[in-house]
């Protein structure tokens, strides 16, 4: 993803979060063959322009290892305290888990509560 419109839809109406202790993954359906990967790794969490760079090409690196299996979704990549001092193998195992989590998310039937009481009586 590169337009800030991409992120914005996907930050206002997540679908479902994967987070695990280093990052958090906002995942929305994307209505495309494809799934796209947005990054956010702030200068906040993680100081050096090195290290986020390293970060950056990690995810980005398994992201393109699992593209064929994940469903068309939007992905957005946050990054939590702490990150920077993450080993990239380290952090490959943690988001080879969470590509598993994704897939089984949403694999599963999502169930949408009614709103109105004349669809309950229905």
């Amino acid at each position: 993803m590169l337009r800030p419109e991409d992120f914005k839809t996907v930050f206002d109406s997540t679908a479902f979060k994967v987070g695990e202790q280093h990052f958090l993954l906002l995942i929305r359906p994307n209505g495309l063959d494809h799934p796209r990967l947005g990054l956010v790794i702030a200068k906040k969490k993680v100081r050096l322009s090195v290290e986020r760079n390293r970060l950056k090409r990690t995810v980005r690196d398994s992201f393109r290892r699992h593209q064929a299996t994940l469903p068309a979704v939007d992905i957005i990549f946050m990054a939590r305290n702490d990150l920077g001092s993450l080993v990239s193998a380290d952090l490959a195992m943690q988001l080879e888990k969470s590509w598993k989590r994704l897939i089984r998310k949403t694999e599963a039937p999502v169930v949408i509560p009614p709103t109105d009481v004349a669809e309950l009586k229905a």
